[in-house]
């Protein structure tokens, strides 16, 4: 199971005179990414580097801001990665102390700032969800929208025609009963439409 984050979290590393300023994050998109790392650059003007790592689907990314290749970016990623967390962006700013670390000190510096960050931290299950449609009867609307309220279902729009169009989503594992209870209480005249 994955998890994301429900606030952001911070944690500040002094190592050999070089000081990590970290933040994880929710974050659904690279867009979004690389806006928080244009704040960051103009917040931290006198930082040697910002580094960066992204875990969200197919717009991952790890960024080593100037750093040797692979000494930041993917060691970010890769505590990301074995926090089972999705959607999320972990960032850390350098100011540099003047001694260097090393590739291997680097890697440990940047891991660690993550992971520090990450500690005792509260994670939220990542759940997907279906999109569906219901339409009922004008007569049925009133329980329709109690029973979308009591599911927790987010109702996503309603188009008033010959019937009542609910345009919804609901997390997968209670799809099943949500159907069941409404057909049951509509008796049957519930019209279901199946989204992605």
């Amino acid at each position: 199971m994955s998890y994301t984050l429900s606030a952001p979290v911070h944690a500040e590393l002094v190592i050999k005179k070089s000081r990590f300023i970290s933040c994880v994050q929710p974050m659904a998109d690279r867009a979004g990414a690389q806006a928080v790392v244009q704040q960051l650059r103009a917040e931290h003007p006198g930082a040697a580097h910002v580094c960066w790592a992204l875990l969200a689907g197919g717009q991952s990314a790890a960024v080593d801001d100037g750093e040797p290749s692979g000494t930041a970016g993917r060691p970010m990623l890769d505590v990301l990665r074995h926090q089972q967390l999705e959607g999320v962006l972990a960032t850390v700013v350098r100011y540099f102390g003047g001694i260097k670390l090393g590739a291997g000190g680097l890697v440990r510096a940047y891991t660690d700032s993550v992971a520090q960050a990450l500690l005792g931290v509260e994670k939220v299950p990542l759940q997907r969800l279906s999109h569906f449609e219901a339409a009922v009867p004008y007569a049925l609307e009133g329980l329709l929208r109690r029973e979308i309220a009591a599911a927790g279902a987010q109702l996503q729009g309603v188009r008033h025609e010959a019937l009542v169009h609910f345009a919804l989503s609901l997390p997968e594992s209670a799809l099943a009963d949500f159907r069941a209870r409404l057909d049951e209480l509509a008796h049957g005249r519930v019209a279901w439409t199946l989204g992605d």
